[in-house]
This record gives structure tokens, C-alpha cells and sequence, in this order.
């Protein structure tokens, strides 16, 4: 699988989700993962977003750079 890119577009529907609230799909070495998008923010000098899973209320971060696919899902 190619390395997934950050386009303008896709930074956009980050930030949407994060100001909304909205729920993601993001595939992170092999596992995918739904969330509610919470905040951006950096790690260790590297782009990330937090996130929650709405069934647990578990807290994750994930950098950009380690993210293998991304898709803004709907409400």
C-alpha cells in the first residue's frame, strides 16, 4: 500500500471533524480505528490529532505521519 498523503483536502476534513466533533476512520498499522475527532496538536515535533472511541471513552493520539488511511465519516 502506498504511503498515505496529507493533500489540503484532506487537512480540511480533519479540521471540520475536529471542529464539529465529527467520527473518522483511521487505519494505524494495520487496525482500524473509529473515533470522535477532539483536537489537533503536536507530538514529539509531529502533526497529531486526539481522539476518543465512542464506545469506551478511551483517549487516543495519533501522528499524521503514521496514519495508513483517513476518511471523515458521517454523523
Amino acid at each position: 500500500m502506498p504511503p498515505f498523503r496529507w493533500t489540503p483536502s484532506y487537512m480540511d476534513q480533519l479540521e471540520r471533524a475536529v471542529r464539529d466533533g465529527l467520527r473518522v476512520a483511521v487505519m494505524r498499522r494495520g487496525t482500524e480505528y473509529i473515533v470522535v475527532a477532539k483536537r489537533l496538536t503536536t507530538q514529539d515535533g509531529h502533526d497529531a490529532f486526539d481522539g476518543h472511541l465512542p464506545m469506551t471513552g478511551e483517549q487516543l493520539r495519533f501522528k499524521l505521519s503514521d496514519i495508513e488511511h483517513f476518511e471523515l465519516l458521517s454523523r
